[in-house]
């Protein structure tokens, strides 16, 4: 690194400790040198636009940051913002504790809609490396996050999961080999209630456990809360509810970056790598 790129980097530092935003035009106004707004304005347009950040490093700074030892538990989700006119597609995973989640590892996606088997793969086999296999309590995820690959992935690197299902699954009952819509097993819930299924069965093929309890939704009516789970459900209905953290998470990010990015940069800067940056 040239000694230009470590001044700027203190210019930087410094004027991000003064002003606690990521706002392009209120950094350079705060740069402590001689030169003009509208010159430093540019130097960080550059440097944003053209820098490779290792956002594994940013991983490993959080991380060592964090207030209790591991194991710990993780989030998976995924959430998409629309800038304008750009689709921002963002894979997240996480850590939730005491009822804050910290967005720890993250992966832009080239295109609209849900992730693929491989991409969270990728990222879990990620936080693996990063950070070992020890470091995970369970994984809470929502209704996109199932499929015999991703299950069968998580069952045998022996990962404690506990993951929402749609009602309408269709379950396997491995002592007879029948198949059953999930709610079936479930109807007898009313709201408020929980249970969960004394038997192993099987979703998409691989052998788990199932609990349900019955939630009033957003639009006010009742509906079964089924969550699938590596081992014994019996705490599972509880473990899910911490994933609603990260939904506050991506709530309080979207708005920081739409306040700070958008109203202050330039559309051609509003980019997936340049966003992954702003993210971390």
């Amino acid at each position: 690194m040239n000694l230009a790129r470590i001044k700027f980097f203190g210019l930087f530092i410094s004027a991000l400790c003064k002003v606690q935003t990521v706002c392009f035009e209120k950094l350079a106004c705060s740069f402590d040198s001689n030169v003009r707004v509208d010159s430093s304005l540019r130097r960080i347009q550059r440097f944003m636009s053209g820098y490779v950040l290792d956002t594994d490093l940013i991983a490993r700074f959080v991380f060592a940051l964090l207030p209790h030892k591991p194991p710990y538990r993780l989030v998976l989700d995924r959430t998409n913002w629309k800038f304008g006119s750009k689709d921002i597609n963002i894979l997240t995973l996480g850590i939730v504790y005491k009822g804050v989640a910290s967005p720890l590892l993250i992966h832009m996606m080239p295109k609209f809609g849900n992730s693929s088997t491989r991409e969270r793969i990728d990222l879990i086999n990620r936080f693996i490396h990063l950070f070992g296999s020890d470091s995970i309590e369970c994984l809470l995820a929502d209704r996109e996050f199932v499929g015999h690959r991703w299950l069968e992935f998580l069952n045998k690197l022996g990962i404690e999961y506990y993951i929402r299902i749609r009602e309408n699954f269709w379950i396997e009952i491995p002592g007879n080999g029948h198949l059953v819509k999930a709610s079936w097993l479930f109807n007898h819930l009313k709201v408020n209630q929980c249970a969960f299924y004394h038997k192993i069965v099987r979703v998409k093929g691989q052998l788990c456990y199932l609990s349900a309890s019955k939630v009033i939704n957003k639009q006010s009516t009742p509906e079964l809360q089924i969550i699938v789970s590596f081992n014994k459900p019996g705490n599972a209905q509880t473990l899910y509810k911490e994933r609603w953290q990260i939904e506050s998470a991506f709530y309080g990010k979207q708005k920081i970056m739409q306040s700070d990015i958008i109203k202050y940069t330039h559309n051609q800067f509003i980019n997936p790598f340049t966003l992954q940056y702003h993210f971390a």
